[in-house]
């Protein structure tokens, strides 16, 4: 008990300086991209800019409107983050940890909790604003979480098991990214909405709605929902190569996948321009779901034909 609560703790602290030097990694690269310089100064070459960016928002004065419902507008921000670090407690690592034969159930239960914190924080706050922006991405997460439940499956159909560590063993000659390529393009575009990233990021679209569900979040509340957002997709980075690029978590080449998967996030941010928000759902219902739904029949029926042939 007491390594298994140390590992924890290790990983949580892990997860947050990755997320720091993953937000410096987005500065630099948007900054690349817009042909300038990112954050170059605190520090050397601005190494240490997520740090006094931390310092800074910690420090600041909270902001609490006065009209709004203050423990719900106070805890969502806490209890996203504690969602977002709590789905990394399903993924196997080499102290083996929390690794249960339900991995992947945990972690669709636990990512649709994290609707909730979002709809919370902006209903809580009582600003037509952020309750748009909530709604938006409540809508949005459901919708896409449909498609990828069904992705999954199709995955799981081939492994015919719920624990993580299955797809390691499973792709020690291929790469799942091989066998299912159409599937596992579309796995990459419903995380990118999943995540609220551009060019999905329809709650918080500037030009209507300010900022979304966070417009009147400050200070420490705003740190803590970011923290949430880029803590989201470092892991939804790790599960996509998990399942589909090799998923050895104990060789150097599983860490660097997962850079390159990060960065694939923060380069579609700075190459594509926002989607209009029907053709974001008609994308997920009209096209994700028809296509998932039939990849899940395909494998589902060749897992029944190799097991009538074997018998």
């Amino acid at each position: 008990m007491m390594m298994i609560l140390i590992s924890s703790i290790i990983l949580v602290v892990s997860v947050l300086v990755g997320v720091a030097f993953l937000t410096l990694l987005e500065r630099k690269v948007l900054g690349y991209i817009q042909i300038r310089k990112g954050p170059n100064k605190v520090g050397l070459m601005g190494i240490m800019q997520p740090f006094s960016d931390a310092i800074k928002l910690f420090s600041k004065e909270s902001i609490f409107p006065m009209m709004s419902n203050y423990n719900f507008y106070y805890f969502s921000p806490i209890m996203n983050l504690f969602l977002s670090l709590m789905l990394w407690m399903c993924l196997p690592f080499i102290s083996i940890l929390y690794s249960f034969n339900f991995g992947v159930l945990y972690f669709l239960c636990v990512s649709s909790l994290s609707v909730y914190t979002i709809m919370i924080a902006g209903w809580s706050s009582n600003s037509n604003y952020s309750l748009l922006g909530s709604l938006r991405s409540v809508a949005q997460t459901i919708s896409y979480e449909v498609s990828l439940s069904l992705i999954l499956l199709s995955f799981l159909f081939l492994i015919m098991s719920l624990n993580m560590i299955d797809l390691s063993i499973y792709q020690s000659n291929i790469w799942f990214i091989l066998l299912l390529l159409p599937l596992c393009m579309i796995w990459l575009v419903s995380s990118l909405a999943e995540t609220n990233r551009t060019p999905f990021d329809f709650a918080e679209g500037e030009s209507e709605l300010v900022s979304g569900f966070n417009v009147e979040y400050s200070s420490g509340g705003f740190a803590l929902i970011f923290l949430a957002e880029y803590a989201s997709i470092l892991f939804m980075s790790m599960l996509s190569v998990l399942m589909f690029l090799g998923a050895n978590f104990y060789s150097f080449m599983f860490f660097f996948k997962l850079s390159v998967l990060s960065f694939f996030w923060i380069w579609v941010r700075g190459t594509l321009p926002r989607f209009r928000y029907d053709k974001l759902m008609y994308l997920a219902w009209k096209s994700f779901l028809s296509v998932s739904l039939s990849y899940l029949y395909l494998y589902m029926g060749m897992k029944i034909f190799i097991f009538i042939m074997l018998m």
